[in-house]
């Protein structure tokens, strides 16, 4: 993957999987379509494996962890009513340390 320094400045700060494909086309040298299928093909995956149960572990990026939350109640906010809140699944993303330095430092 490209360092941080090859990669172009993105409109209001949000990566997209367009610019991730625009990388890799420039990194490997391939072509467009085969960079923007690459990607493609590593997102089905990784969505697969999560509706499947599977947490998904990127070394030096972090962690994609499934946890499932039991029936709990909740307020209403505005009125103070309880209302029961149902079990459900979540996903929740966990950064490696390596990510949280690069974080920290900026880059």
């Amino acid at each position: 993957m490209a360092d941080a320094g090859t990669m172009r400045k993105v409109e209001a700060g949000t990566l997209t999987r367009a610019d991730l494909a625009d990388v890799v086309h420039h990194e490997m040298g391939l072509s467009r379509a085969e960079s923007a299928t690459i990607v493609e093909r590593i997102l089905h995956h990784m969505c697969h494996a999560l509706s499947e149960g599977e947490n998904v572990k990127i070394s030096g990026f972090g962690s994609f962890i499934l946890r499932d939350k039991g029936e709990r109640v909740g307020r209403n906010p505005k009125t103070g009513v309880e209302v029961p809140i149902a079990p459900r699944r979540v996903l929740t993303f966990r950064a490696s340390q390596i990510m949280r330095e690069r974080i920290v430092k900026g880059g």
